[in-house]
């Protein structure tokens, strides 16, 4: 193999292995403008990628210097053969491109450009953006430069094909943090606001009759609304909910309960056997199904008894949260779109676990969540 075929192969090479290296699209891009100029021995290479709105998002070049750079102006539009290449797939080869017929010159203090080739990046149907050289040293682009600039253009459309999947998952993240958000405050929360609430209330009503048990129940208020900040802390920094922190899930629920049981006038109660530890995200998704399932019952089902039961099934654990309050229509739609269940579903099948939600009108409300072990 000649010396100047092996040195063409490692040229290549690096354009290819940019594409895959831990370098910004633009670097990838310029590395493979500036290896397409050297590859095919051009004068003059550029790449551009189209915003949409007439003009370019990105448009790199190479053999020229910053001031030719600064006298040539701004960033050309989609006009003309430029233009042209964004709406024909079909590559362009000319030995004098001022005299293709969709040539419209350019700016005066543009480099002159006689022999052409241009190829479109594609991606299936969809024209990425187009690459092209001008000016070859040695003689006129030939059949194996458009081969080989066609294998630069693959590899360009790759880049940015790859950083478009970027782009798009970085928005799916964002907006599955704020859903994750959203089901935190709702579900945590805005059950200790409401607790924290009732007790506010009725510590004002205290105030004058029996001030000591009002001094108690603010004791309450204070520490619900620490509670609170805790959780939002929790909630923003992605950690688990801090009641999950120390000994595990019982353990948490049972605080939970005795809270509850304090501030709320149903009779809130906690049984469990010796379970075993979970993984901490099923651990997380029981802790917070059962919070749903009590600021349920609570707030809308005015029960006199809730209990909260957690029992050992074999690896895993089986929760059941029962109360005896007003009850729903399973069935009925409104209940399918109401964000406590779509919640308690969601976390469900997040950890892999079965949710079922027994209830009827007057009847009170069971939910039982079977959580497999690790």
């Amino acid at each position: 193999m000649a010396t100047c075929d092996r040195d063409e192969l490692r040229e290549v090479s690096a354009a290819v292995l940019a594409v895959t290296a831990h370098l910004s699209v633009r670097e990838v891009l310029q590395t493979i403008v500036s290896a397409a100029r050297r590859l095919l021995d051009a004068r003059y290479a550029a790449l551009g990628i189209p915003d949409g709105r007439g003009s370019f998002r990105e448009f790199l070049a190479d053999g020229l210097t910053d001031a030719q750079w600064r006298a040539i102006g701004p960033i050309p539009r989609q006009h003309g053969l430029l233009g042209a290449m964004l709406s024909d797939p079909a590559p362009v080869r000319s030995a004098d491109i001022r005299t293709h017929p969709r040539f419209e010159g350019w700016p005066a203090a543009h480099p002159e450009m006689i022999d052409f080739l241009g190829m479109p990046i594609v991606d299936g149907d969809e024209i990425l953006g187009e690459l092209f050289l001008a000016n070859k040293r040695s003689g006129r682009f030939e059949a194996e430069d458009e081969e080989l600039l066609k294998l630069l253009a693959a590899h360009a459309a790759i880049a940015i094909v790859n950083a478009r999947l970027y782009e798009r998952s970085r928005e799916l993240s964002i907006v599955e943090e704020r859903q994750r958000i959203a089901r935190e405050l709702h579900d945590a929360v805005t059950q200790k606001l409401f607790s924290l609430r009732l007790t506010a209330e009725a510590a004002a009503a205290l105030v004058e009759r029996d001030p000591a048990r009002a001094a108690a129940e603010l004791d309450t208020v204070r520490r619900l609304a620490a509670d609170a900040t805790a959780e939002l802390k929790s909630i923003v920094v992605g950690l688990r909910p801090v009641d999950l922190a120390g000994d595990g899930l019982a353990a948490a629920l049972a605080r939970q309960a005795e809270l509850l049981d304090r501030v709320h006038a149903a009779k809130v109660t906690f049984a469990s056997d010796t379970v075993p530890r979970l993984p901490a995200p099923r651990e997380e998704a029981a802790y917070r199904v059962a919070q749903e399932a009590l600021h349920n019952a609570l707030r809308h089902g005015a029960p006199s008894r809730v209990s909260i039961e957690l029992r050992r099934a074999g690896p895993g654990v089986v929760l059941t949260v029962t109360d005896d309050g007003s009850g729903f229509e399973t069935a009925a739609k409104a209940a399918g779109q109401r964000l406590g269940l779509a919640s308690m579903r969601e976390r469900a099948r997040s950890a892999g676990a079965r949710l079922h939600v027994a209830s009827r009108p007057g009847e009170g409300t069971t939910v039982t969540l079977e959580v497999p072990g690790g």
